[in-house]
């Protein structure tokens, strides 16, 4: 199958990317992952990327674009990928489009994956991160430390990210309508998106969306 998948931030879309694409046998292809391996290897793209976060501005789509098609030429993703955080807006989601039509393929489904706000807000905001590791996160609702602002693994203190502010997830909630939810609608218009609820354990989530993803294949 070829999938896109959609969905604010605080949706999980990483975490049910990785489930679903291995439960599918297909690459997990995130916007994320192609910068981190274009910047790491000294690609063009990857220098012309590095320059624009350089200067605290956005990738441009064209850029986002080439990196995202030589990843899609690769054999892996020939018969099938989950794409996350690619298209972002309308002009790389008529790109993406284009390109699959240049090979007599189109996309198979567009999953979007609904969380109210409140619940956004909640799950972003509520993150602590060690200082001494960040890969060490807590939760103070979900996953709460032991003791209070303390790492259960090394004692480090634990503070909110910057990223992780109530105020900076508003922002990103902000660019999520305007930029990213349009596209839902464009792709409503050809028929391929299938809304899930992504509220709930993990597992419940991705058996949803496997259902849901066999129900539009059938």
């Amino acid at each position: 199958m070829r999938i896109v998948l959609v969905g604010p931030p605080g949706a999980g879309k990483g975490t049910q990317a990785a489930y679903l694409a291995e439960k599918l046998s297909i690459p997990h292809i995130s916007t994320g992952d192609l910068f981190r391996a274009n910047i790491s290897q000294g690609t063009p793209l990857g220098k012309q990327a590095q320059e624009y976060m350089r200067a605290g501005q956005l990738v441009p789509d064209e850029v986002t674009i080439a990196m995202a098609e030589d990843r899609l030429d690769q054999p892996d993703a020939q018969s099938g990928f989950l794409l996350d955080g690619f298209p972002r807006n309308q002009v790389q989601a008529e790109a993406l489009d284009a390109y699959l039509a240049e090979r007599g393929v189109s996309l198979d489904a567009v999953l979007d994956l609904e969380v109210p706000e409140s619940e956004v807000i909640k799950r972003i905001a509520g993150r602590r991160t060690c200082r001494q590791d960040s890969s060490h996160t807590f939760h103070v609702e979900y996953k709460p430390p032991k003791a209070a602002g303390v790492c259960d693994a090394c004692g480090g203190e634990l503070y909110q990210r910057e990223d992780d502010s109530e105020e900076t997830v508003r922002k990103r909630l902000e660019v999520y309508h305007r930029e990213t939810e349009p596209i839902i609608d464009y792709y409503k218009a050809k028929g391929l998106v299938v809304t899930i609820s992504a509220l709930g354990k993990v597992s419940e989530v991705t058996q949803r969306a496997m259902d849901a993803l066999a129900a539009k294949a059938a």
